[in-house]
């Protein structure tokens, strides 16, 4: 659309108009019954440097290639023509095929360009990139029924069709040769890159998607809740870590086992956990997914089997990001004295009481659930997972007495500083009793609280409904709701009984209408309702640890950990 007003450089299109050449080109297209020379005889000047009929004609086509090329609505059918016609074709560069063996299957294929997966698409980006592919757009290629197609023939009959070209009058002939040279010249070398350009856009943002959804899954996981867990960071010769934390996911203990390879204290490990597990009450077990991951998950097989009166529960958690928090600021000054690796194990342990506030913590690109997340657009990315991660801390909401400013900060109408900001005064006077007192925090105005007050949660504070989702805007109409059920906010909250039996078209009004009033009502169904799933855990086979393991017909239980447009990938 904006390509013909465009600045442009002093092309020779430019110069025939300067000539006085534009009216002539007009009159070629709309007097296609006279012969070119004829029409072009009143414009020899030479005083303009128009010799003679010949050099007028070709500043004319100079002109007409232009206007041409630029015309929106052809480009737009060309594109589109193109692409449910045409192929890429990717080969390898010569002398490259030892080196770019991982993109073999790609040294010589072709398929329909609007019906490559993204996941492919990006694959061959990425060859090309690394300068082991190349990669062409086959537009003269037998169609899918294998039939003869030359593309770049229709294209230029379009193009003839478009601006309605007479090849049987004297001038139409001249002007489909135009048609002809505009194609060649300019329009196909740009449609091939705008087409090269539209694939590689559609392939980036189903990444995106793809990440997106994977990354919403992981943070709306099931929280297992507030219980002492023991957190695991497995590994060989640099042992297992171990981090012991609180209900409320405070650091309480740790300690690193050597239970594997080379060190073998195998007895000695389960002694250790066993310790731990006794002096602060364990619940919970929380294993991280990477390397000796299933070795360590034996461990903790065997030490409940010699220990059967331990109610404990192993689980195995992702890991993903956690050796990216354990070396940030973040945990830094959360846990100055503690090493990196024990941050990592506390980590995995926080991780399973509540999968959403420890991840915020972390960039989400770190996360790394997606598909070729570093081969799209970084901004695009980003803003994408942000967006991810402010919807799903909105959807759950926030305990503003317990959560850190890197939960706070996603809150709807909050920044970092805001997020900074309460933690400090909170800090300074002690929990908030309720939504009210939020207003006094520096910077935090009334639309900063209109925007927030709903996301944010008072636990045990002095309003019952601070701990729902209702915004205060909405309070006076539960008060008309107690008044009609002539009972009290505590009695009415959870009360399905009572407030089934109201009529909500009772209670619209100029300011509240009946989508408003009937997501009230559900909330004071079910007060604080939690939006994600209810906690629960994989059993793995034993003896099961790779793919030769795996026998027809057998039926496992498993922890999806990342799904690709390309398939899922299951521990």
């Amino acid at each position: 659309i904006y390509r013909p007003y465009m600045p442009k450089r002093r092309n020779k299109a430019q110069i025939a108009k300067e000539a006085g050449l534009e009216p002539l080109s007009r009159e070629l297209l709309d007097k296609q019954n006279l012969s070119p020379d004829t029409l072009a005889a009143p414009y020899i000047n030479a005083e303009k440097g128009i010799e003679n009929t010949e050099q007028a004609l070709e500043g004319a086509k100079q002109i007409l290639m232009e206007f041409f090329s630029e015309d929106t609505q052809l480009n737009s059918t060309l594109r589109d023509f193109l692409w449910q016609h045409t192929k890429l074709q990717s080969q390898v560069i010569p002398g490259k095929e030892q080196e770019g063996e991982k993109f073999s299957n790609y040294f010589d294929a072709i398929e329909a360009i609007d019906k490559m997966p993204s996941h492919r698409a990006l694959a061959l980006f990425r060859g090309r990139n690394e300068g082991f592919l190349q990669i062409n757009l086959l537009i003269d290629e037998p169609d899918a029924n294998n039939t003869p197609m030359n593309g770049s023939r229709q294209c230029i009959s379009k193009i003839i069709q478009h601006f309605t070209i007479n090849t049987q009058q004297p001038t139409g002939q001249w002007l489909a040769d135009i048609a002809s040279w505009t194609w060649k010249v300019k329009l196909s070398t740009r449609l091939d890159t705008e087409l090269k350009l539209r694939l590689k856009e559609y392939a980036e943002q189903e990444a995106i998607n793809v990440f997106s959804q994977n990354l919403n899954n992981l943070l709306m996981a099931a929280p297992a809740g507030p219980q002492i867990t023991l957190g695991l960071d497995p590994g060989y010769r640099s042992g297992v870590k171990v981090a012991v934390i609180d209900d409320t996911g405070k650091y309480i203990d740790d300690a690193v086992i050597y239970p594997h390879q080379p060190q073998n204290q195998y007895q000695q490990a389960i002694n250790i956990l066993v310790a731990l597990i006794k002096k602060h009450k364990v619940k919970l077990v929380s294993i991280g997914n990477g390397t000796a991951s299933r070795e360590t998950d034996r461990l903790v097989n065997d030490l409940i089997k010699q220990h059967s009166d331990l109610s404990i529960q192993k689980i195995i958690v992702s890991e993903a990001g956690a050796s990216v928090y354990s070396a940030s600021e973040v945990a830094a000054e959360e846990f100055p004295e503690l090493d990196v690796t024990i941050r990592g194990a506390i980590s995995i342990a926080r991780r399973l009481q509540d999968p959403l506030a420890e991840l915020v913590k972390i960039d989400p690109k770190s996360i790394g659930v997606g598909q070729y997340q570093h081969d799209v657009n970084q901004s695009k990315l980003g803003k994408g997972l942000h967006n991810v991660v402010e919807d799903c801390v909105n959807s759950v909401g926030v305990d503003v007495n317990m959560a850190s400013a890197q939960l706070l900060s996603y809150v709807s109408g909050f920044n970092k500083t805001l997020a900074k900001n309460v933690i400090a005064f909170r800090d300074a006077n002690g929990p908030f009793s309720n939504r009210s007192e939020l207003k006094k925090v520096t910077r935090l105005g009334n639309k900063a609280f209109e925007q927030s007050a709903g996301f944010l949660r008072i636990m045990k504070g002095d309003t019952p409904l601070d701990s729902s989702s209702v915004h205060p805007e909405s309070y006076p109409l539960v008060k008309e709701i107690l008044h009609k059920t002539q009972q009290n906010i505590h009695q009415l909250m959870g009360n399905q009984k009572a407030l089934k039996q109201l009529n909500p078209q009772d209670f619209v009004s100029e300011q509240f209408g009946l989508p408003t009033i009937n997501d009230i009502l559900a909330e004071l169904e079910k007060p604080g309702r939690d939006p994600r799933p209810d906690f629960k855990s994989a059993n793995f086979k034993e003896g099961v640890e790779k793919i030769s393991d795996l026998k027809t017909d057998m039926i496992l239980e498993g922890v999806v950990t990342n799904i690709t447009n390309f398939g899922a990938f299951v521990d």
